[in-house]
């Protein structure tokens, strides 16, 4: 299976002046756990996810005033539609993260999760080469 077959293609994109009670609030809404952050002044492409909300809000910060460009992940990876599973798995154990931003050549197209992947891998059965307990 392959990214394109478990990724989500409705996004929820924001800007990197919003705040995080903004963004929490659009999330919630959308029952996701994350936010593809478009920044055509700096970064280009970035993410925000309940863990940065959550972060922010551990260390006392005020939903209020803090704002997205402040709490996008850093080191975004990017997954390409026709990344197996496995490569996609592979790149969020490596790098510590549960989603990936999904390109192809005109921008963002989806954000695979973890659990999207999960669900695709419970529903074909087994891992590809993993042996059924």
């Amino acid at each position: 299976m392959y990214v394109k077959d478990a990724m989500s293609t409705v996004l929820l994109t924001i800007g990197p002046a919003h705040t995080l009670r903004q963004a929490a609030q659009l999330m919630a809404a959308r029952r996701i756990g994350s936010a593809v952050v478009l920044d055509s002044d700096n970064s280009g492409i970035g993410i925000l996810t309940e863990r940065d909300i959550l972060n922010s809000l551990g260390a006392g910060e005020n939903p209020d005033r803090e704002t997205v460009q402040t709490h996008t992940t850093p080191d975004v990876v990017f997954a390409a539609p026709d990344w197996t599973l496995d490569d996609a798995a592979d790149a969020m154990v490596r790098g510590g993260f549960r989603h990936l931003i999904v390109l192809n050549d005109h921008g963002p197209v989806g954000v695979v999760s973890v659990r999207d992947i999960i669900r695709c891998w419970s529903t074909a059965g087994v891992r590809a080469g993993a042996v059924p307990a």
